[in-house]
């Protein structure tokens, strides 16, 4: 991941820190929080430039995108989790969404708001500074809620989180979330060979990671696809997920992509077709799934 981790939020469950109180003061969780809050402020003003959305970044936002649209053919009142720079939200707003896009990064939603001016959207975008440990304070009600480049992966508490997206689902409602994955073979793959033993190991460590992003800490967490599902087994039926970037290098091997670019299009190719199928779908530097309120 290094300097092009592709997280696009820093959200997590627990009570929202206070930047003025003395570091001693702080529990583990918001300490966390707001190291991971500061490493998104940080690059937040060239996060939708080749930091963050290169071409793979590109070719995995699309997999959401075709998503999010075949579960709301039709427009829809949606909430995104962990907006980033906002090009989520544009985009299903040009479809004909009703968006509410939603950071922990202030600097991120700053820019989610320049672009819904920008592009004359502010009708069907409202760009709100809420992390995902904040959810309890939403009062409304949604067709769905969304979340791409694993902004969940930050949460603590995935139960909790679980039970408030039931809470502003209306019935039926779903769920799309693009998260990352615990088992990544291009990521094993690249480490190892380089001798990086603990850093191709990474995925595999329990409860919080640090992972470092331009100087600052994003605390993250890795989950097999069923391990994730489990926290919101108790509200959702799981409708299905797949892999991302499987056979395709992960977005952070952006260069090796470029150098071999026919060779990795066979390989996307492969995505493409084989990413659903039973166990390869439990691989990938992402997985895609979709959960449908009970």
């Amino acid at each position: 991941m290094n300097g092009q981790h592709t997280l696009e939020c820093g959200s997590t469950a627990g009570p929202a820190p206070d930047a003025r109180r003395p570091c001693a003061d702080l529990s583990l969780d918001e300490a966390q929080l707001l190291d991971t809050q500061r490493a998104f402020d940080s690059v937040a003003a060239d996060y939708d430039g080749p930091r963050g959305n290169n071409e793979l970044v590109q070719r995995m936002r699309l997999a959401l995108w075709d998503a999010v649209q075949g579960e709301f053919p039709s427009a829809s009142r949606l909430l995104d989790l962990g907006c980033g720079t906002g090009i989520d939200a544009l985009e299903f707003a040009r479809r004909g969404h009703q968006v509410v896009a939603s950071d922990w990064s202030p600097r991120m939603v700053a820019r989610t708001w320049a672009r819904a001016v920008a592009e004359d959207q502010q009708a069907r975008v409202s760009a709100i500074h809420l992390g995902i440990q904040q959810l309890d304070r939403l009062d409304d009600a949604f067709d769905g809620i969304y979340s791409n480049f694993g902004p969940l992966n930050c949460a603590p508490d995935l139960g909790s989180v679980a039970g408030e997206c039931a809470r502003l689902l209306r019935p039926g409602g779903r769920l799309v979330f693009s998260v990352m994955g615990r088992i990544c073979p291009w990521e094993l793959g690249h480490y190892a060979l380089r001798g990086r033993f603990r850093r191709a190991g990474v995925r595999a460590a329990r409860g919080a990671t640090a992972v470092g992003m331009n100087r600052h800490t994003i605390w993250t967490r890795y989950y097999l696809p069923r391990e994730f599902y489990r926290a919101f087994a108790g509200h959702f039926s799981l409708a299905g997920y797949r892999a991302l970037s499987l056979f395709m290098p992960p977005p952070y091997l952006v260069d090796y992509y470029r150098r071999h670019r026919r060779w990795c299009e066979r390989l996307g190719w492969l995505d493409d077709r084989l990413g659903a199928l039973p166990l390869l779908r439990d691989m990938g530097d992402h997985f895609l799934i979709v959960m449908r309120r009970r």
